[in-house]
């Protein structure tokens, strides 16, 4: 990355993280946390985890998602009054939470890794519990589940669709609820950000990697101000990268439904030949017609279908589409890291 003549660091589409250790990781744990519209949450947020205490330390990376609010000079503010290390990160435009979350996984420097949103819907003991959690029971993974989630009806809603989609797509255990307040090894972040696709798709990427996944209830609270930015366009797309980048099941299904169509047409055109040689008269036009559709339709699917599978693997792997372009990147001048115990990296200096 080299900055540009306005002093913002310009760079090239992302290529795959350089690999970290687990094994004297500079800290003990970073938190990533995309943002979009949340000028008004992301700042008590950061502020109150930054006071937290955790074994080995934390630093904090935040990701501005090319929010059209004041986030850019809020996160600027928390940068330079930072009592704890911060990274800031903006994204020339838009990509999606999952791209912003990558682009953070990058830059962690942690031997475990929590991604949570910026809303302040879940409390600063949670992240320590969920923390605790995986370090001591060397889980590579730690999912949060709630007892009750404070969103509205609709995300509710698409949420479960979502979990129901994914335990028919990935291999996943059919209790775990994918939610995006989660803990990860270096391990598995390291092979996260291998991926340099355009349609990232975390918890996909997960569990390809490892089966060492856990899960904890934990407390979910109200907003602390405004609405949630998930859109039904945006939980849509979500679920096409789901369903696009990480199974071929969808094309799968279209070459079935396709074959099914055909032997419905197969079986629509038998039975319009019995017709003709028993009635010895001409078969009626829309049992023909239905017949002629149905053939085509059918074979036209299953065509289809099994073409698309290579043409879907093909655009996948060779698509120029970047997942994210970072505009600029701050970082706060070094500072003592919170820490509680002598955990990894709980001695090292933050890397300016």
């Amino acid at each position: 990355m080299s900055p540009d003549p306005s002093g913002s660091d310009v760079s090239a589409p992302v290529a795959a993280a350089e690999p970290c250790s687990l094994d004297g990781a500079p800290i003990g744990l970073s938190i990533v946390i995309p943002t979009y519209r949340g000028a008004r949450t992301v700042g008590p947020l950061v502020q109150t985890l930054c006071a937290l205490e955790v074994s080995g330390g934390l630093e904090i990376i935040i990701v501005n998602d090319g929010s059209p609010d004041d986030s850019d000079a809020v996160c600027q503010a928390l940068v330079a009054g930072a009592t704890a290390p911060i990274t800031y990160i903006q994204h020339a435009r838009n990509f999606g939470e999952h791209n912003a979350v990558m682009t953070g996984l990058r830059r962690a420097r942690g031997a475990y890794v929590i991604t949570m949103d910026d809303d302040g819907q879940n409390p600063p003991e949670e992240v320590t519990r969920l923390y605790d959690h995986a370090r001591l029971g060397d889980w590579d993974v730690v999912y949060s589940r709630y007892a009750k989630k404070e969103h509205a009806l609709w995300r509710n809603i698409g949420s479960r669709f979502a979990n129901w989609i994914a335990d028919w797509l990935l291999d996943k255990p059919d209790d775990l609820y994918l939610s995006s307040f989660r803990c990860m090894s270096a391990l598995v972040v390291r092979g996260v950000t291998r991926y340099a696709g355009p349609y990232p798709y975390i918890d996909g990427l997960v569990m390809q990697l490892t089966n060492r996944i856990d899960s904890i209830e934990v407390r979910h609270d109200p907003r602390l101000d405004g609405l949630s930015g998930y859109s039904l366009r945006k939980s849509f797309e979500l679920w096409l990268n789901l369903a696009t980048s990480f199974s071929v099941a969808p094309l799968r299904l279209a070459t079935i439904i396709g074959m099914a169509m055909m032997v419905l047409g197969v079986a629509g055109a038998v039975e319009t030949i019995v017709e003709a040689l028993i009635r010895r008269d001409s078969p009626s036009g829309w049992a023909s017609t239905m017949t002629v559709i149905l053939l085509v339709a059918g074979a036209q699917s299953m065509i289809l279908g099994v073409i698309g599978e290579y043409v879907g693997r093909i655009l996948l792997s060779s698509s120029g589409k970047p997942q994210s372009i970072v505009r600029k990147v701050r970082t706060s001048a070094a500072v003592p890291s919170n820490s509680a115990g002598t955990g990894d990296g709980a001695n090292a200096t933050p890397r300016g």
